[in-house]
């Protein structure tokens, strides 16, 4: 949950408009892009989180969120640099929608459909609201903290979301479970070895 805020979800979702804008795009059109994308990925990752798995799903969303900040950033990087300036626009608008797919399509759903399978029943209320908590105040780090991470370096931004994506795709394929058609003691079985 906390990979999840720190990829920089809420910093881009809430600034999309000045996203675009600073990488020359027009902001309404970004926005309009953005949404187009993430209601029929939302709706893919719904139906393919039972035939997929959780895992899988949330490699290759994680995945596509490295590359879309990648991407992005390289786009901020080349506009810096005054390198390919007509193609710098299209690489942030495609880069932001291959993030905002991709975390749509696992990263957004998908790690609080966990939480609620892999907390034994004595431990969910209290377990879930902890991970609330803690997902809000990553949030509100992010929010707070991107107008001045852009005021720094556009390009560094997104190459550090990118990073922290790059590394939330190595923490699911080495920690998190496969909980699809498992029971919570099988699911608590495979994450205690004892």
């Amino acid at each position: 949950m906390v990979l999840q805020q720190f990829g920089g979800v809420n910093g881009i979702a809430f600034y999309a408009s000045f996203i675009f804008i600073s990488a020359g795009f027009s902001g309404s059109v970004g926005t309009i892009a953005m949404v187009v994308v993430q209601i029929p990925m939302t709706a893919l990752g719904v139906l393919l989180m039972d035939k997929s798995g959780r895992r899988p799903l949330l490699l290759v969303s994680a995945a596509g969120t490295c590359l879309g900040c990648l991407m992005t950033g390289f786009s901020f990087y080349f506009q810096d640099l005054q390198m390919w300036k007509a193609f710098t626009p299209i690489l942030a608008l495609v880069g932001v929608l291959v993030y905002t797919g991709s975390f749509s399509l696992g990263m957004g759903g998908i790690p609080w459909v966990i939480m609620s399978e892999i907390f034994p029943i004595n431990m969910k209320g209290l377990a879930g609201s902890l991970v609330t908590v803690v997902s809000w105040l990553g949030s509100w780090i992010i929010s707070y903290a991107f107008n001045f991470m852009m005021d720094w370096s556009s390009a560094g931004t997104f190459f550090i979301f990118s990073s922290i994506c790059g590394f939330t795709v190595l923490f699911i394929a080495k920690l998190v479970p496969e909980t699809k058609g498992r029971t919570l003691e099988e699911i608590q079985a495979t994450m205690n070895p004892f």
